[in-house]
């Protein structure tokens, strides 16, 4: 098709762009044609830019075409002893393999089991083999505020998720009325657990006050501060807490998990970390669900901690190191191999925390293009976030933007925001059925994030409501 409209296309985004929002702002917006790649449009195309969470698009292709939509994960309990009787004499093992969606549910399951089997005590240590990644915990360019919540949770082979997004290496803390004879409002952990303890500094206030609640972490500890205002009619302030060490987090609530099952330790039992014996034998195993069923919560929810835990997986099945240098080395490799210039991009992580990396709005468009023809790119599409969807899994962090027609239920993209960045990446179908291909990096920008993805908002409904002519 010959398109004799797209200096129109370019009049539109670039009346959009002189909005005096941007003023001091870079932008860089491409617009391609999906079905032939033809560039429609090209503002700052080849400037280099930080992604935010547009990095996911990048870390989830090559996570597909590294490892492939039915890879799974694996947590494997092994001992190194022998059961006589009721009691296993020998250390047991839980050996973690990555595995960002072990719950508490899957420990009891693993007690469970174990109880099947005859055990009642164990005449050793509970070890925890975390070695399947390297030691480091922290992405490299991660701020440091980001480091007690969610958003910068600690990455190791053997964690935990406290419920079904799988924020691995966190602890959701509620804080609600009660009526504490103290004055205090009332704290939860889930799951349940005294790995982390509460310093609970809260006051409680008449019905109607100000409920104004801090949750955080204390830095190298396990320490969680709570402070601040509850009234009694208030409502329940909730958040994901990052552990100090996730390792030793899974250790402790499986531990409960035996005992729970009636499964007890003899006194000198130790929870310690180290490597699984190569003698050692597997009691049972768990498996993850696929990846791309993990790809859901990781890009509709934009889930830090599986981006860095998928950019270690593929350090170790590809390189044999669990390790960020590892997995960025294959990352880069896999963006080169979708025609992408390697000297003409950085990558510093998996999840687009850090303000460091660097690509074009031309370089995401060039990789949204040429992995539609990949096998696994169905996959990929069904996890990018709906434009106006409600339901938090479809629509995801675009459930509550781009709500009325054309652009609702069309645009499927990821959303991206880091301090002074804000970002939307994807594809959507134009007015006379033409899909397109975009990508809007806004960067550097001081005035408020909302007003940032207006702008996207604006050149993505333009798109949805263009017409080409031929």
């Amino acid at each position: 098709m010959t398109r004799t409209e797209s200096k129109p296309l370019e009049e539109k985004i670039n009346a959009i762009l002189e909005n005096e929002q941007l003023e001091g702002a870079v932008v860089g917006v491409t617009v391609k044609h999906a079905a032939t790649g033809d560039l429609l449009f090209s503002h700052n195309g080849n400037i280099r830019l930080h992604p935010a969470s547009n990095m996911k698009l990048l870390t989830g292709a090559a996570a597909l075409e590294t490892l492939g939509v039915d890879y799974r994960f694996q947590t494997e309990i092994l001992s190194d002893g022998e059961l006589k009787g009721n009691i296993l004499h020998g250390n047991l093992y839980i050996k973690g393999k990555g595995d960002p969606t072990l719950l508490k549910s899957d420990l009891d399951q693993f007690a469970r089991e174990l109880k099947a089997q005859g055990i009642e005590t164990i005449d050793g240590d509970l070890v925890g083999d975390d070695t399947w990644y390297d030691n480091i915990r922290l992405s490299q360019d991660l701020n440091w505020s980001d480091e007690p919540f969610h958003t910068g949770s600690q990455v190791s082979a053997l964690t935990l998720s406290p419920n079904e997004d799988y924020d691995a290496g966190t602890v959701i803390v509620e804080v609600m009325p009660s009526e504490n004879a103290e004055g205090k409002a009332q704290v939860r952990v889930i799951p349940e657990t005294d790995y982390v303890t509460i310093v609970n500094q809260t006051k409680l206030v008449q019905a109607g006050e100000a409920q104004e609640i801090s949750i955080e972490r204390e830095h190298g500890t396990n320490n969680i501060i709570v402070e601040g205002t509850m009234p009694v009619d208030g409502t329940v302030s909730r958040s994901w807490v990052s552990v100090w060490e996730p390792a030793g987090y899974v250790l402790t609530v499986f531990r409960d998990a035996l005992a729970e099952e009636g499964i007890q330790f003899t006194d000198e039992s130790r929870d310690v970390t180290g490597a699984t014996p190569e003698q050692a034998k597997i009691i049972t195993s768990k498996k993850s669900i696929p990846l791309s069923e993990l790809l859901v919560p990781f890009m509709k929810l934009s889930n830090n901690g599986i981006g860095e835990t998928l950019t270690k997986e593929m350090g170790k099945q590809i390189h044999g190191a669990g390790t960020w240098d590892k997995g960025l080395e294959v990352m880069e490799d896999v963006v080169t191999e979708l025609g992408v210039e390697r000297e003409s991009f950085l990558l510093r992580d998996g999840s687009g925390m850090s303000h460091k990396t660097l690509i074009s709005a031309n370089n995401i468009a060039q990789i949204l293009y040429e992995i539609q023809n990949k096998s696994w790119f169905d996959a990929f599409e069904d996890s990018l976030p709906v434009a106006g969807e409600e339901d938090r899994l479809v629509g995801g962090t675009l459930r509550n933007r781009l709500t009325t027609e054309p652009a609702k239920g069309n645009v499927k993209a990821k959303t991206g925001l880091i301090t002074g960045v804000s970002t939307l990446s994807g594809y959507v179908t134009s007015l006379d059925g033409e899909k397109l291909i975009f990508s809007i990096l806004i960067n550097n920008h001081l005035g408020p994030s909302e007003a940032m993805q207006e702008i996207e908002n604006e050149i993505v409904t333009m798109l949805a409501g263009h017409e080409f002519v031929e």
